[in-house]
């Protein structure tokens, strides 16, 4: 054993729960790609467009949360691995810039960035793990190996006319997402056995409640922005500004109040930690960060034209986020306490209720059902909350 790739890997201390100063700088870098994503979908949303920046999300998200997950197994405050992320970060910032044209001229550009980050991050745990830990190493060699044939769709994506190049990227992200449900299985040499990781559940919750940080601050900034470039249009955008702005707080206490809390405490006391934060984070808070993105989307079409009719495709964004948010943050409650909050379904079957008002809605209008419906999914937990605690008193 090599007592400085030992080193490496991150120490079993109080200090290792929290999330470390390099890994907060990495995180920037998600900003300044979350807002170059908003920025495209609302400067030319359609259906086509939306479809699009699915890709882009699937993509965004993986890529983090998977260097997330790096970073849990390892010390970030190792030279080394603090390179690491600084070599992530500037690929980064080149997918970040490719985003808006990659399904144009910069969709090479795009996927070697993406692949680059992919593969030099699974390599540098493979050099991590040998020596240290044999289980680890040979789940890292099976990764490899999966995102070198992902890898492989990603780059002839690029490569090919724009008509075809989302089918290759499907293609490459199914890869992806399916190699964890498959524990990374490989002719020859099987699959990862369970639990082989030794994940520290209460990280990765704090990092993920990060990037949802991250996703809402994104809002802000872009709901902010448009604003004032409209702040001459009269009260409407004031009104508008204000119903943008609880929209954001009213996510930022649903996921916050109860759900993250109790998300970090099953991630740290689970038999199973490896099989619970698959659950929890790696594919459960995909959908909370769609959502919050999407409602970033929906706001900026609100405070851009506010007394047109929504249509399909900006209520697509504008009620379609909200949905998506409380469908991952049901799904995260529901894995942490085995206990179903009804609120947020009854928020889900309003919010698809109100899509049947999009002929005859103009976008305040739906803005307004929107946070109306946040607002009470938010009361009806608290107050639930509250009786059920009284209860148990």
């Amino acid at each position: 054993m090599d007592d400085g790739k030992h080193n490496w890997l991150r120490k079993e201390d109080a200090d290792s729960t929290k999330a470390s100063f390099p890994e907060l700088f990495f995180d920037l870098v998600f900003v300044f790609a979350l807002i170059q994503l908003s920025q495209t979908l609302a400067s030319d949303f359609s259906l086509g467009i939306a479809f699009d920046a699915l890709i882009f999300i699937f993509a965004l998200w993986w890529v983090w949360i998977h260097t997330t997950w790096v970073t849990n197994l390892l010390d970030a405050e190792v030279v080394a691995v603090r390179l690491l992320l600084f070599g992530l970060m500037f690929l980064g910032i080149v997918l970040a810039i490719a985003l808006p044209k990659a399904f144009d001229e910069a969709g090479l550009v795009f996927a070697l960035a993406y692949v680059a980050m992919q593969l030099s991050r699974s390599l540098f745990a493979l050099y991590a793990f040998k020596g240290v830990d044999a289980d680890s190493f040979m789940t890292f060699v099976r990764i490899t190996m999966w995102l070198l044939i992902s890898g492989g769709f990603w780059v002839a994506g690029g490569l090919v006319s724009s008509e075809s190049r989302a089918l290759f990227w499907i293609v490459a992200l199914a890869i992806e997402y399916a190699a964890p449900l498959f524990r990374y299985w490989m002719p020859g040499i099987g699959a990862s056995p369970a639990e082989t990781l030794d994940v520290n559940g209460e990280h990765l919750a704090e990092r993920c409640a990060l990037f949802v940080i991250i996703a809402l601050g994104e809002t802000i900034i872009t709901t902010g922005k448009t604003a004032s470039d409209h702040a001459d249009e009269g009260g409407i955008i004031f009104f508008v500004l204000v119903s943008a702005f609880l929209t954001t707080v009213l996510m930022w206490w649903i996921y916050f109040h109860d759900g993250q809390e109790r998300a970090a405490d099953t991630a740290e006391d689970t038999s199973q930690p490896q099989n619970t934060a698959d659950h929890l984070f790696t594919y459960g808070h995909l959908p909370i960060v769609a959502g919050i993105i999407l409602t970033a989307v929906g706001e900026d079409f609100t405070l851009t034209h506010p007394h047109d009719e929504s249509g399909y495709t900006n209520a697509l964004a504008i009620l379609g986020g909200p949905v998506l948010f409380l469908a991952g943050t049901l799904w995260m409650k529901t894995v942490s306490s085995r206990m179903v909050p009804w609120s947020h379904c009854a928020g889900i079957a309003a919010a698809l209720a109100g899509l049947f008002l999009v002929p005859h809605a103009e976008n305040f209008h739906l803005q307004l059902v929107a946070v109306t419906i946040l607002l009470a999914v938010a009361l009806w937990e608290y107050i639930a909350l509250r009786l059920f605690r009284r209860a148990s008193a």
